[in-house]
């Protein structure tokens, strides 16, 4: 049964990995996304239902356009082959609980977040004011261990971004504050200042990557926010091995 569970949560992981990649890239461009058709960006065609399958249509066309032949950026079938095996990964670890809920609710923000600012270089209010309250509400219905570390989790972790803006003059962006603020609210204290030292240093080897390959230039801005989702991520499910591992070095 459980295998079935699996399965299905893989599916409805991957159906909704393609619409949070809708979300992501027309939110920031008030295009609408609820209704409408789906098309190509490039060259704008509709497109038909069989183009549309998750994962799979992207390798039944061998990434590109069937109208066009552009090829079709490598971030779709990755956001919904990501948000299908975190889905699937939380069934695992949670179960039928009310963690699993909190679970699925972090991850759909995140990927669409990671869309976003991978994208636009954009954190939206209007993503993180949505969830806000969500994550408010299953906080208070299951509450971390003690109760009050989300609530100086959010608040902290706000003032601490925000001291850095200041002092930094801009090395961090509003969205970035925004974004940690949410986050400690569902993985509390100790676990959002983990978060912010990996996703530092997940920013450092992808900048320091991108910099040898000749990508950015020094200097040149880069997205925080991808970093930050996939810190966040590492620390929610295996936040506690890492503390384990670090306090046992020392």
């Amino acid at each position: 049964m459980n295998l079935i569970y699996l399965i299905m949560f893989f599916v409805l992981g991957a159906i909704l990995g393609s619409f949070f990649n809708v979300v992501g890239l027309r939110q920031p461009k008030n295009i609408p996304y609820v209704f409408g058709r789906s098309y190509c960006p490039m060259c704008k065609k509709n497109l038909k239902w069989y183009e549309l399958i998750p994962i799979v249509s992207y390798g039944l066309q061998k990434g590109r356009c069937r109208n066009c032949q552009e090829h079709i950026p490598i971030i779709y079938p990755l956001i919904e082959f990501s948000t299908a095996s975190l889905f699937t990964f939380s069934f695992y670890q949670f179960g039928f609980h009310i963690e699993f809920i909190i679970a699925l609710c972090l991850i759909s923000m995140l990927m669409i977040l990671f869309v976003t600012d991978l994208t636009y270089m954009i954190l939206p209010n209007k993503i993180l004011l949505f969830f806000l309250p969500i994550f408010i509400l299953l906080r208070l219905i299951h509450p971390l261990d003690p109760w009050w570390t989300s609530i100086t989790g959010s608040l902290l972790s706000f003032l601490f971004i925000a001291m850095i803006i200041v002092v930094s003059k801009g090395g961090m962006g509003a969205g970035d504050m925004k974004l940690f603020a949410v986050i400690g609210i569902v993985i509390g204290l100790q676990m959002v200042v983990l978060t912010f030292l990996l996703a530092c240093l997940i920013g450092s080897l992808i900048g320091g990557y991108q910099r040898i390959r000749n990508k950015i230039e020094r200097g040149q801005a880069i997205p925080f926010g991808p970093s930050i989702v996939m810190a966040t991520i590492l620390t929610y499910f295996y936040g506690d091995i890492l503390m384990d591992w670090y306090l046992q070095l020392f």
